[in-house]
């Protein structure tokens, strides 16, 4: 029963580390994703720079090439900061998640290995299997020398020339070779 719950925990936290696996994977996505928005915006930042541009070309470039709803969709950098703290939060939250439920693997297993250890092999139980039956037979034989009657017992027989015979004084049957 014990087997069964480990096996049934196991199962549990194996199906758990897959769930983390695969939100840690997707959150390592979006973090890549996130760091090559920087990479670009700085590097739009670093053509301005070098370019100069005056606010008002600026803002005439922006009302003639791009469109504003786009332009809205942008994220800003405290937003960005905001979601990249929260990303790492749940990044090292996952982490001790995953720490934790392998500290209770490595706990499951040695006590499965204590267990185990402390387990009667089979190899073991063939000899002592077989000197019980031994020992079992010779109580057996001990047994029926004991039960058995002993034919000079008997003081005669009710019948006679058949083949049951029983004790005339008291009743039990016999089984003695009639002479002649």
């Amino acid at each position: 029963e014990l087997l069964k719950h480990l096996q049934a925990t196991l199962t549990q936290v194996q199906g758990d580390y897959k769930e983390l696996s695969s939100v840690t994977g997707n959150l390592l996505g979006d973090l890549r994703q996130r760091d090559r928005d920087i990479e670009a915006l700085f590097q739009s930042l670093a053509r301005l720079e070098k370019d100069k541009a005056d606010k008002e070309e600026l803002s005439l470039a922006i009302d003639a090439k791009a469109d504003k709803s786009a332009l809205a969709g942008k994220v800003s950098h405290p937003q960005f900061d905001a979601c990249v703290e929260r990303l790492m939060k749940r990044m090292q939250e996952t982490i001790s998640q995953v720490t934790g439920l392998e500290q209770d693997w490595l706990q499951v297993q040695r006590q499965l290995s204590q267990e185990l250890d402390a387990k009667v092999d089979r190899l073991e139980l063939g000899p002592f299997r077989q000197q019980l039956e031994e020992r079992w037979k010779n109580i057996q034989e001990q047994l029926q020398k004991l039960l058995t009657p002993a034919a000079e017992d008997a003081a005669g027989i009710k019948k006679q020339l058949l083949q049951d015979f029983e004790c005339l004084s008291c009743d039990r049957p016999l089984s003695i070779l009639v002479p002649g």
